[in-house]
């Protein structure tokens, strides 16, 4: 019995075909659903080419994605849980740069300075407001910043003070000026309050908002996109 294992990953990836035994139907639809046509009408060894050639397909196509983060600008918005405030910016500050059509050029992702909400959704006031507002919200689990994040983002970008010092006590120095203040891109640098506490998830996002745009302007003059 021979194992074609047509792409990682996707549907048939674990088909058992048996030499001289032709594929039933259900099977034969799993092949389908991984890419590979007409499985009835091969043999084992045709199969096993195909099989071989999509996982080369699929591979090849992880190795052009890991290439393409690489080359991009790469943002990690961090707060104290990441349910409010750094998601909120998270998800402002990727619909900003997908309608400006700059998605190509940008990974950005959201973190946290605890482990106090680590797997939890964002909040449901950062919910409500990027719904109103119009803004999508996309699929998160609170997750926490670790030292290696800062090998791999151009910007670390915390809310407050106190975001900056716990950043700080994780990666332990910022030789490469990489961590910023989200408002300290503006003309008024100062602190964005921590809507867990204050319940005012409007000011929240204008001052969200107000960052994230003195942000991309900052980074579309700097990195001439």
């Amino acid at each position: 019995m021979e194992i074609v294992r047509p792409a990682e990953d996707c549907a048939g990836y674990r088909i058992y075909v048996k030499d001289d035994v032709p594929l039933n139907r259900s099977d034969n639809e799993e092949f389908l659903q991984a890419g590979i046509e007409n499985a009835v009408d091969l043999k084992p060894e045709d199969l096993k080419k195909k099989g071989k050639a999509k996982k080369e397909a699929h591979v090849n196509s992880v190795k052009v994605h890991h290439v393409e983060v690489i080359n991009m600008i790469k943002v990690l918005f961090i707060c104290h849980g990441n349910i409010c405030r750094s998601t909120m910016a998270q998800f402002v500050f990727q619909d900003m740069i997908n309608q400006a059509n700059l998605t190509n050029k940008f990974h950005i992702d959201s973190a946290a300075t605890s482990r106090e909400e680590i797997g939890n959704p964002p909040h449901y006031g950062t919910i409500n407001k990027l719904r109103q507002v119009g803004i999508p919200v996309l699929p998160h689990r609170a997750t926490q910043m670790t030292r290696q994040d800062y090998q791999e983002y151009d910007y670390l970008i915390g809310m407050d003070e106190w975001n900056i010092r716990n950043m700080l006590r994780i990666v332990g120095k910022d030789p490469e000026k990489k961590i910023h203040m989200l408002l300290d891109f503006t003309q008024f640098p100062r602190a964005i309050a921590d809507p867990w506490y204050t319940g005012n998830f409007d000011v929240t996002y204008e001052d969200v908002k107000e960052g994230c745009e003195a942000l991309l302007k900052y980074l579309r003059k700097e990195h001439l996109i």
